[in-house]
């Protein structure tokens, strides 16, 4: 199995199917390289949705979650990198085009509109790809 990426959380609820788990703010993450695209090294507590239909786990039981490293590069891929290419793309082509620098810019970034539209309707189809892994922790 490739690198995984820990964090602590508290199960927070559950329903027959998901898992809603509060990840826990870690200060340990300073020294981490991924902690800018991070989910818990924002200070904010962040609630993620696991699969699970064990109906082991219970509110307010602490647990770890884990994933593969690799989904963090993917996930900041489809937010981040692709839109930037989508609209750096678009500006050229359009400023070649001899298109006014508004009018450029405006239509990169109106591009963003659908991109982020596609990514909301394929979250489902993504849900499945981007998966973590819930244990309890042995105490």
């Amino acid at each position: 199995m490739g690198n995984t990426i820990n964090h602590s959380g508290v199960v927070e609820r559950t329903d027959g199917h998901s898992v809603y788990v509060k990840v826990v703010p870690q200060t340990s993450c300073t020294g981490c390289q991924a902690r800018s695209m991070c989910i818990s090294s924002g200070g904010d507590e962040q609630i993620i949705e696991i699969s699970d239909d064990s109906g082991e786990f219970h509110v307010n039981e602490p647990v770890i979650l884990s994933g593969e490293s690799s989904m963090g590069m993917q996930a900041v891929w489809l937010a981040f990198i692709i839109p930037l290419i989508l609209v750096v793309a678009t500006i050229i082509i359009t400023t070649h085009l001899q298109w006014k620098e508004s009018t450029s810019a405006l239509t990169g970034l109106s591009l963003l509109v659908p991109y982020y539209a596609v990514i909301y309707l394929l979250r489902d189809k993504l849900k499945k790809k981007f998966v973590f892994t819930i244990k309890k922790i042995n105490q």
